[in-house]
């Protein structure tokens, strides 16, 4: 069940400039992430990939390894199934030697500080039972349900997003079908398909999830990624003081 753990955090970042260290409850925001990879029971090596100077002190004096992200890929366009690619393969060159193709990885983002206490272990604890390629996390979509999205025109005309009743003519929340989005809490993937070696994948930005993709559900508002100053205070604000209490 042990899996190597992932934390990407780059230096940079347009909407909260050096979120991954920004502080969050009195500590660094990546320090979270790094406890909640050590405090997961299928994880037995936590390591960062960052270029962020910082970002490697923290970390180091967490006693995590770190290894270097080149700048081509810690830009704001740079995707982060390459830099987690660059990362495995730095780690190869580091043991001498090839990971398994069924090794289970955690991909874990920085700006998270804010996670369920097992949904590493939710989601790496599927991956292997069910033999998939990968499982994301997720959380139920709330109010921003896909069905009352609406376009608005010209002088404010409203149009289905969709089809052509406004809706789906459903007004009530309870009536809506469950849908659930991303929430950044956690994504375990083999290292065969992080490192696109899966055939029959379609090429694309999701291509390293693989064919089989599964999900873990996280209740509604138990994760913070922050991508906005609004997102750092709230995680901030739930935080503060349980550092100390620990």
């Amino acid at each position: 069940m042990s899996a190597t753990a992932i934390i990407l955090a780059r230096a940079g970042s347009k909407g909260v400039p050096g979120k991954n260290r920004a502080p969050v409850g009195g500590r660094a925001c990546v320090a979270w992430t790094i406890d909640a990879a050590r405090a997961s029971r299928t994880v037995d090596r936590v390591v960062v990939s960052t270029d962020d100077a910082e970002i490697e002190r923290i970390a180091l004096a967490e006693g995590i390894e770190c290894v270097a992200r080149p700048a081509d890929l810690a830009s704001d366009t740079a995707r982060v199934d390459d830099a987690a690619r660059d990362c495995v393969r730095r780690l190869e060159e580091r043991a001498g030697r090839s990971m398994a193709a069924d090794a289970a990885l955690v991909l874990l983002y920085a700006n998270v500080p804010v996670r369920p206490s097992d949904v590493i272990d939710r989601a790496v604890t599927l991956l292997r039972e069910s033999g998939a390629d990968s499982v994301q996390s997720y959380q139920p979509v709330g109010k921003n349900h896909p069905w009352w999205t609406a376009r608005l025109e010209a002088e404010g005309r409203v149009r289905p997003w969709e089809g052509e009743v406004l809706n789906h003519n459903v007004y009530r929340r309870q009536d809506l079908p469950a849908a659930f989005v991303p929430d950044g809490a956690v994504i375990s993937l083999t290292r065969r398909a992080l490192m696109l070696e899966i055939a029959g994948v379609t090429p694309g930005p999701h291509a390293f999830f693989g064919l089989d993709r599964r999900g873990v559900i996280n209740p509604e508002g138990s994760v913070v990624d922050i991508d906005s100053p609004r997102e750092l205070a709230l995680a901030d604000l739930m935080l503060r003081g349980t550092h100390a209490d620990r």
